[in-house]
């Protein structure tokens, strides 16, 4: 859900970019991006990544790099690589229900 979020804000922003091409001086692009960072926020936690991506995408012309995508990706990436691996004791393996 997070990225079809990050996707299609940034297919609005670059198929719109008469309206959002101001940067943060736009309502739209100011309205869209915080609502964009809450949703994201909520769907995968804070993460630093969505600070600096949000501060990008108020500046001029900026809107054109898919800056949300590019931070659910980072985010995304991040939590697959931090999980460590369960580690089973030994002995026979846990009995499969069918």
């Amino acid at each position: 859900m997070a990225w079809l979020v990050a996707i299609a804000a940034d297919a609005i922003q670059i198929g719109a970019l008469p309206l959002f091409a101001a940067g943060g001086l736009s309502p739209a692009d100011v309205l869209l991006d915080l609502g964009v960072a809450a949703i994201l926020i909520r769907l995968l936690g804070w993460h630093w990544a969505f600070l600096p991506t949000l501060l990008a995408e108020l500046v001029p012309g900026f809107d054109l790099f898919p800056t949300w995508t590019a931070a659910v990706f980072y985010v995304t990436r991040q939590r697959v690589r931090s999980e460590e691996p369960e580690i089973l004791p030994p002995g026979p393996a846990p009995a499969r229900r069918a």
